[in-house]
């Protein structure tokens, strides 16, 4: 069933945070747990914390915050709003994106990261002239993605993440 979505959340981030990721919009399952990546077979925390060679953070929106603003890493999502069936993305109609210039402005970000496809895309196509960056795509982290998260290469993209929050300039 075909739905109108409004983004329910701020972004994660503080003046530190140096990445930026991106998902699409919050799944059905992550708008009923009330945070990011709230499916519990979406792999985004244990991936993310492989990447910087950390523990897991709590399964929880404090601790989940707290783990990202000390690894200065912000959090959100490509779009503000759209009509999606479920957590299909491929089902997305009548995208509208966040404003991203304010949150880069506020922040040290040198890197934008998108999990999946459909995000990047849409960040590409409809953020990247405003936010004054493009996305760096990262497979998702998605329980639909399974196949892809078995491979080397899978982490291996993921880890670009670490070498990135050292950076001084944009990538």
């Amino acid at each position: 069933m075909i739905s109108e979505i409004i983004h329910p959340w701020e972004p994660v981030r503080d003046a530190r945070s140096k990445i930026l990721i991106l998902g699409t919009i919050p799944s059905p399952k992550s708008r009923e747990n009330g945070f990011y990546y709230g499916h519990p077979q979406n792999i985004f925390w244990q991936t993310l914390a492989g990447a910087l060679g950390k523990p897991v953070p709590k399964p929880d929106p404090t601790s989940r915050t707290a783990f990202l603003l000390q690894n200065r890493i912000a959090l959100w999502d490509v779009l503000h709003s759209c009509k999606i069936d479920g957590a299909s993305d491929g089902s997305i109609r009548d995208p509208k994106p966040n404003i991203f210039r304010p949150l880069i402005a506020e922040t040290q970000i040198v890197a934008v990261f998108t999990t999946g496809k459909k995000a990047t895309w849409l960040f590409n196509r409809l953020c990247a002239e405003e936010a004054g960056m493009r996305a760096i795509y990262l497979p998702s982290t998605s329980p639909a993605n399974r196949a892809l998260q078995a491979k080397p290469s899978f982490a291996e993209q993921w880890s670009q993440i670490a070498s990135c929050i050292t950076r001084t300039e944009r990538v």
